[in-house]
């Protein structure tokens, strides 16, 4: 067996074990390979970890190191014994990660609050679609009734006109219409748009004197966003713009939780990338458990009751081209394999809810159903996974939380002036001030014409929660909490295209009694 082989099959013996080599252990073991057997190494570090009461996630170049090490002492002492020894004769391993404090005073306050978990819209096992021509007017039909009933609900808009009607009307009149945006052009400085409705089409002018707010709002104007305008009527067929009104998010009551517990939003992780932040990933799983961080990180830690992943568990395989470079793991059944190990290492009371991203295993038009059983069992021994669609909406403790990956963000950020990575929370506020996840057909964003427009944001959340981006961003919007989470993978050669600066390991946890937001680092 060549060495490239033996290397290759220590490699694939540690991911059937259910551990994972860190950049600089596979290149203490390719080095290793040169003059002894990788996989002998990786059998006793692999036995040496079984006889451990707390095991870990990796392993690093310090535990092969020491492996090796008692390796070739035991060999030089016991040259004619068998080639592995008892697990009974190793040592405790090298620590391969510090926490800053012990655990002796930690204990979980969450551990003895019931869990409060309302399924409020999960999409999976609903979708039906056959892609057919009746199945996209159905939904994109859908999509305008609901809407429309949406700014209906405004004062300013309930006596909207119909666009038939409007262009019956004498010229100089005063409307409201509501319709689709259908096109978006500019002409010698000025602004025609096409809006319809189920019946009628109009052309409307935004004119170069127009307010400059009503220009604003012009440019963030979306192919497929359902809108009021306020308009004049020409003596032709134009109409006037005097104002572009959204749907937008109203008043409503915000509900809070009667008990101090708090919620971990987190997204992007990855597992199987090589790219993958996992140093730090496992400061967050030692956080979780009480044994990394200050007395206020503790304390945090302690009131955590529920860990939401929004999408991009795992970097799942052939996704993009040339992603199998970036792989570490080039099966996707082991990166999810590997993803339920991790997963088992959060505290037993802790509630997990995940929806998948474009990564992950569903299929990637939206809506897009759970990750299911075949990949990511939903019962992990005595801990029950909550594995929802993308979008969902969960209810936690009477907060409601509208989880999204944040696909179309991309589309946003290419097609609205002064929008960009650095800030996902601009965009995501650009989707809540038009009630819908995913407006534009035909983007990056692939849509599934469902009889039902699952994307439409019927009732605002107290919690918007989306990820994609990798680049962390919260603000309140109308009373809406809205959180990009960041992620866990450091930047790899396609952000670096885009210059993209991921903000790995910076976490989002939100206290559901106040909804204050505190930043936790990781890195």
């Amino acid at each position: 067996m060549s060495e490239k082989e033996k290397l290759q099959r220590a490699v694939e013996s540690t991911i059937a074990a259910g551990y994972q080599l860190d950049k600089e252990a596979f290149d203490f073991l390719r080095t290793v390979a040169t003059t002894d057997d990788p996989t002998i190494i990786i059998h006793r570090a692999l036995q040496k970890i079984e006889a451990l009461e707390e095991k870990p996630l990796f392993i690093c170049k310090s535990f092969l190191e020491a492996t090796f090490a008692q390796s070739i002492t035991t060999k030089v002492q016991q040259q004619a014994q068998p080639q592995f020894i008892q697990k009974s004769t190793f040592e405790t391993p090298t620590v391969m990660f510090e926490a800053s404090e012990n655990n002796e005073s930690f204990y979980p306050y969450a551990k003895d609050v019931d869990s409060k978990i309302e399924i409020v819209e999960d999409s999976t096992g609903k979708l039906s679609s056959n892609g057919t021509m009746e199945d996209y007017l159905q939904y994109f039909q859908d999509r305008f009734k609901r809407m429309e009933k949406l700014l209906r609900q405004r004062m300013d808009v309930k006596a909207a006109t119909p666009i038939a009607e409007a262009l019956k009307a004498q010229a100089k009149t005063k409307l409201k219409i509501i319709g689709m945006v259908q096109e978006k052009r500019e002409s010698k400085q000025q602004l025609f748009i096409t809006i319809e409705d189920l019946n009628a089409s109009a052309t409307i002018l935004i004119p170069s004197k127009a307010p400059e707010e009503v220009h604003k709002k012009a440019q963030m104007l979306l192919p497929d966003q359902v809108i009021c305008v306020a308009v004049i009527k020409t003596m032709s067929q134009l109409f006037i713009a005097e104002d572009i009104i959204f749907p937008e998010v109203g008043q409503r009551p915000n509900h809070r939780s009667p008990e101090p517990v708090y919620a971990v939003l987190t997204s992007d992780i990855h597992v199987g990338s090589a790219k993958f932040n996992k140093e730090a990933f496992k400061r967050f799983l030692l956080w979780l458990n009480g044994k990394y961080g200050d007395a206020q990180m503790k304390q945090i830690a302690s009131h955590t009751k529920y860990v939401l992943i929004a999408g991009d568990l795992v970097d799942g395989v052939g996704v993009f081209p040339g992603q199998a470079k970036e792989l570490v793991i080039k099966d996707v059944h082991k990166q999810y394999r590997l993803a339920a190990k991790i997963l088992g290492k959060i505290p037993q009371h802790i509630e997990i809810i995940i929806s998948p991203g474009n990564h992950d295993a569903p299929r990637k038009a939206l809506p897009q159903p759970s990750i299911s059983e075949e990949f990511l069992p939903t019962s992990q021994g005595s801990r029950k996974l909550y594995s929802l669609s993308n979008p969902c909406r969960v209810s936690l403790h009477s907060v409601e939380v509208l989880m999204y990956h944040g696909r179309s963000l991309d589309d946003i950020i290419g097609a609205v002036p002064d929008i960009d990575h650095e800030h996902p929370e601009k965009a995501m506020k650009l989707l809540m001030q038009g009630r819908h996840l995913a407006p534009m057909y035909g983007g990056k964003t692939l849509l599934s014409p469902e009889n039902r427009d699952y994307l439409v944001i019927d009732k605002a959340p107290e919690i918007f929660h989306a990820g994609h981006i990798h680049v962390l961003g919260c603000c309140n919007y109308r009373g809406v909490l809205v959180v990009n989470s960041g992620g866990w993978q450091d930047q790899t050669e396609y952000m670096a295209k885009l210059g993209l600066v991921p903000t790995p390991g910076k976490v989002p946890v939100v206290n559901l009694k106040t909804l204050e937001t505190t930043i936790l680092s990781f890195i």
